[in-house]
């Protein structure tokens, strides 16, 4: 009887939380901010073509690679540009068509913090592709310096103001160059002036950012394309729609944001789980070229549409069409690739020789997996297995969600639901079948727990403004996360999942690695439907029998046989 009073509540709390459900679940613009709320993306949008006012410097060879300072022209719009602070440019050259253009603040004029570069990312061996540039050539009054980048193509930088393109040897017809409309502009770190405020702010957030603004920004130009592709992850459709110029509806940039976002506007340019900042163009009468910026920071990507620039007096090549771009991030340096192609292979080749080939997956993991949120017990496993069997329908993996953990103790087993992982997998392994198990990035403050109680001791985890361990809200409630940027907290991490430490671990558990956009449900942006969801997560461990025949996510019913 308590129990059927208890799902009877449960009942009624539901039904109450449906009542508001389609308030809930519709799409809450204003949880997340617009360009004109991310100070970066409103102050770089508001640039005027030709406003970069850099010139290159000092041209050279310098251990075979180009070298120049940027330094800001004298003029009445940049009365503020520190002149005595030059920026430091390098471009290196690849087999394969590959350039590396590099822009940072010089080192040797000490500034106030080392800017964050990405490691861990291009593949050491890239190195050993690296043509040593021996010999810089000029062209119209030496105002272009020209290096060899391939048989085909060959790198230009223009000084004044300054550009980089890879063009075509024959013909001299441009591929695609960076900074041709002018608006490159990059904030050097700088001490903090009495009465300056530094601080952002979005829906009760402050971010101090203690060393000012550091934003970057410049145009990206595809010539003789007729689309662009890539920076995923956005719900639109796959060639990339205009964002700005004549006649655009759409005026908000691609985000590159990761985020856990579960409901989403279709064609839009909002951000999503991932972040590459990839793009690829293609046209009929050249082909494919590359484009890729190294940063981790968020990032907002104009597509510019036809004639955007039509008042900006800019002139550009007229026998060539183009399809201008234009990138804004948050921070970082300028890290970037160009790839010539010239076909879609070709790009890919290129760009996976800087990052890595994607590895081949397990033979058994391109067949049907079994998932859903969640298997309520041991019993339920062997239930849904043995009707695969006798419904003959054939399956090689089953997924255990968070609720198969002890209380949301990753790498950890509810000892009363799932007294015997090891036994109910090699049941599994015996059938030729594969258990998946959940874990996510963030770790439950608990002190009895041995993941947490390691990690705090050996200070592995992400820092708050104040120096302490970060504290935020995730599903197991007060959490931590791990700083794998940190190349000793990686390999700590790596060896957990070994079935030493993993109790109850077989040979044949696999593992999911879930949210690692990473997801904080306290943070500045978040979708309105988390707060429902951690509730039915909190309903579905009281009463877990009552959702028996139901997702308890409320997507969809699932049918177990």
């Amino acid at each position: 009887m308590e129990t059927q009073i208890g799902n009877l509540s449960l009942l009624f709390l539901l039904l109450l939380l449906g009542s508001n459900l389609s308030s809930v679940l519709s799409w809450k613009k204003e949880e997340f901010r617009t360009c004109n709320q991310t100070p970066f993306c409103k102050q770089a949008r508001h640039r005027s073509p030709g406003s970069c006012a850099l010139v290159a410097h000092d041209v050279t060879i310098v251990n075979g690679e180009l070298t120049a300072k940027l330094l800001p022209k004298e003029n009445h719009e940049n009365p503020d540009q520190d002149q005595s602070k030059p920026l430091i440019l390098s471009l290196s050259v690849y087999q394969d068509g590959i350039v590396r253009l590099k822009i940072d603040e010089d080192p040797k004029l000490e500034p106030r913090k080392k800017r964050f570069e990405v490691p861990d990312v291009i593949l050491p061996e890239l190195d050993d592709k690296k043509l040593w540039l021996q010999k810089l050539s000029t062209e119209e009054d030496s105002s272009l310096s020209v290096v060899y980048l391939s048989d085909g193509y060959e790198v230009v930088l223009r000084h004044d103001p300054f550009e980089v393109y890879v063009r075509e040897k024959e013909g001299k017809r441009r591929v695609i160059s960076i900074n041709s409309h002018g608006l490159f502009d990059f904030e050097q770190l700088k001490v903090k002036k009495e009465g300056e405020e530094w601080e952002e702010r979005f829906k009760g957030h402050t971010d101090t950012r203690p060393y000012g603004s550091q934003s970057i920004s410049f145009d990206v130009s595809f010539y003789d394309a007729d689309f662009v592709y890539g920076i995923p992850e956005h719900a639109t459709s796959l060639a990339l729609k205009p964002t700005r110029g004549p006649g655009i509806e759409e005026s908000e940039p691609y985000r590159l944001f990761n985020l856990d976002v579960f409901e989403y506007v279709h064609e839009s340019p909002f951000g999503l789980y991932g972040s590459i900042p990839f793009m690829i163009s293609h046209g009929k009468s050249r082909g494919t070229s590359g484009f890729f910026w190294l940063n981790s920071a968020e990032m907002q990507i104009d597509v510019l549409g036809s004639g955007w620039d039509a008042e900006s007096g800019i002139s550009l090549p007229s026998s060539q069409g183009r399809i201008d771009t234009f990138w804004m991030s948050e921070a970082g340096i300028v890290d970037t690739f160009f790839f010539v192609g010239p076909g879609p292979k070709d790009v890919v080749r290129q760009y996976t020789s800087v990052t890595g080939r994607p590895s081949m997956p397990q033979l058994f993991a391109t067949a049907y997996h079994q998932c859903r949120w969640n298997y309520r017990d041991e019993e339920d496993v062997e239930n849904v297995d043995s009707k695969f069997d006798e419904h003959d329908i054939p399956y090689d993996v089953l997924w255990l969600d968070i609720e198969h953990t002890d209380g949301k103790r990753y790498l950890t087993w509810d000892t009363t639901l799932f007294p015997h992982p090891e036994e109910m997998q090699k049941k599994l392994a015996a059938k030729g079948r594969h258990m998946v198990t959940i874990v996510d990035p963030h770790i439950k403050r608990d002190d009895s727990y041995f993941l947490h109680k390691e990690a705090s001791q050996k200070g592995y985890y992400v820092k708050d403004a104040t120096g302490n361990d970060y504290d935020g809200w995730c599903w197991p409630g007060s959490s931590s996360y791990l700083d794998v940027v940190n190349p000793e907290i990686r390999s700590w991490w790596a060896e957990r999942f070994s079935t030493e430490v993993y109790v109850g671990s077989t040979p044949s558990l696999y593992i999911w690695n879930d949210m690692n956009e990473p997801s904080v449900f306290n943070g500045p942006e978040v979708s309105g439907l988390q707060p429902l969801m951690f509730l039915m997560h909190a309903f579905y461990y009281l009463h877990a029998s009552a959702f028996s025949g139901h997702d308890s996510k409320g997507d969809l019913p699932f049918y177990s046989f």
